[in-house]
């Protein structure tokens, strides 16, 4: 068995398998972006409608 040979494919392995996890962790993080930017988009649009809703907040006490 040659140890150093079965070293360096368990070390590819793992470098291949974080490559992929941080992959799929941007992928992630970009589609919450682009949901993110939807719904404040929406709440402009909103807003464009009626510039009054929530611009004003009373509060007794």
């Amino acid at each position: 068995m040659d140890i150093a040979n079965l070293s360096m494919s368990s070390i590819n392995t793992s470098s291949a398998y974080g490559v992929a996890m941080l992959s799929k962790s941007l992928d992630t993080a970009s589609a919450t972006g682009n949901q993110l930017v939807e719904m404040i988009d929406s709440a402009a649009m909103e807003r464009s409608v009626n510039p009054a809703v929530g611009s004003n907040f009373d509060m007794y006490v």
